[in-house]
């Protein structure tokens, strides 16, 4: 079977980009900026890519888990997902109005805040002497290179090179 074509010239799949570094960046935000400014330039950025090196996984702990923050984020949890069932159903439901719309909400978001509330208790359980602590994760990583097609890469620094930062 041969190959098919792709018309926009995007390689797809699960590769690395290729082609010419026109910058490296400490932050993620200054890699988009300098895209951004090539794209003001009128360069054509369908065919530009970002690319973080050296990856790591960075996870801050946010606090110690206990019974009553495992409750009170179930709840949250629960009551967030009940809110936005209710007013989809209250949106949708042209039978419901006015107080009984009202009525409708509240019920939903407390019966889904105790659903949470057993949900996150149950949870904790299970993890509580492997895990008593609270974190968030993320993906870092330590530079961000902005590469161009190679055939393209001394248009991209000359537009780089007249434009103003920001």
């Amino acid at each position: 079977m041969g190959r098919m074509s792709n018309p926009s010239g995007i390689r797809s799949g699960l590769t690395v980009p290729r082609g010419d570094v026109v910058g490296t960046y400490e932050t993620y935000p200054e890699a988009q900026a300098v895209v951004d400014r090539l794209a003001k330039a009128e360069f054509d950025v369908s065919q530009v890519a970002i690319i973080g090196n050296d990856l790591k996984t960075v996870e801050r702990v946010t606090g110690k888990l206990s019974w009553g923050r495992a409750a009170l984020s179930g709840a949250a949890n629960g009551a967030f997902i009940g809110l936005f069932f209710a007013l989809l159903l209250t949106l949708f439901n042209p039978d419901v109005t006015g107080a009984g719309s009202l009525r409708l909400i509240a019920a939903v978001f407390l019966v889904t805040a105790g659903v949470g509330v057993v949900l996150g208790l149950i949870a904790y359980a299970f993890t509580r002497r492997r895990r008593d602590f609270a974190s968030t994760q993320q993906v870092l990583a330590s530079n961000y290179q902005v590469v161009v097609p190679t055939d393209t890469a001394a248009r991209a620094q000359q537009l780089l090179a007249a434009s103003p930062t920001e």
